[in-house]
Order: structure tokens, then sequence, then C-alpha cells
């Protein structure tokens, strides 16, 4: 079983960016597909952006397109969100989830099945 930990949350004023990295164990990426879901006080859980096993396949929440982007290096067995000009609703934490299949990365979180800790994001204004 493939364990996840993300990195990198924070801090930031509104416009700035910050870069998450969610590092794997245990097992190789390489047969995963990758999201990365976000949750803020009092809401449910929502998508932001997801990638096939390969890299070859990309999506992002119509909330972040243009502003994030997700990205993974499979030799390092790390997955990355980058997320720049960051809003105060962005404030939330990251959770990096693993799904093992070879289709196109799901985009709900029942579709995954290893989830990492979480890591906080806070955007100022």
């Amino acid at each position: 079983q493939v364990q996840l930990v993300e990195s990198g949350g924070g801090l930031v004023q509104a416009g700035g960016s910050l870069r998450l990295s969610c590092a794997a164990s245990g097992r190789t990426l390489s047969s995963y597909a990758m999201g990365w879901f976000r949750q803020a006080p009092g809401k449910e859980r929502e998508f932001v952006a997801a990638i096939s096993c390969s890299g070859a396949i990309a999506y992002h929440a119509d909330s972040v397109k243009g502003r994030f982007t997700i990205s993974r290096d499979n030799a390092k067995n790390t997955v990355y969100l980058q997320m720049n000009s960051l809003k105060p609703e962005d404030t939330a934490v990251y959770y990096c989830a693993a799904d093992w299949t070879y289709n196109a990365p799901g985009t709900r979180d029942s579709e995954y099945d290893v989830w990492g800790q979480g890591t906080q994001v806070t955007v100022s204004s």
C-alpha cells in the first residue's frame, strides 16, 4: 500500500504563490492516478486537480483553472500542485490522494483509495 505525505503549505498573502508536494512511499506512484482535493472549514471536500499515472491527462477545477497546475515526477515518486495568484477563498486543508488505475484520473473523492494527512494553506487578504 502506498503512503502519501503532503508538504509545502503555509501562510501567504493574496496574489502570492505556493507549491505543494505529495511524496509517496511504499510503492511506486507510476501506477496511480493522483488527485488534489481541499476542504475549507464548514465546507465539504472539493476537487482541485487530478493527473493520470503517465501525466498525459490533467484536469483542474474551474475555480483554479489558469492559476493552479498539477504535475508529477514519477522518478521522484512525487506529485506537485503549483498554486499562483492565490485568493483568500483558496484557504483550506489540501489533500493528495492516489487511485490505482491506468484510466483517466477521477474528479470525485470516492474514486481515490489512499489519502495523505493534509497540509494547511492560508491566504490572507
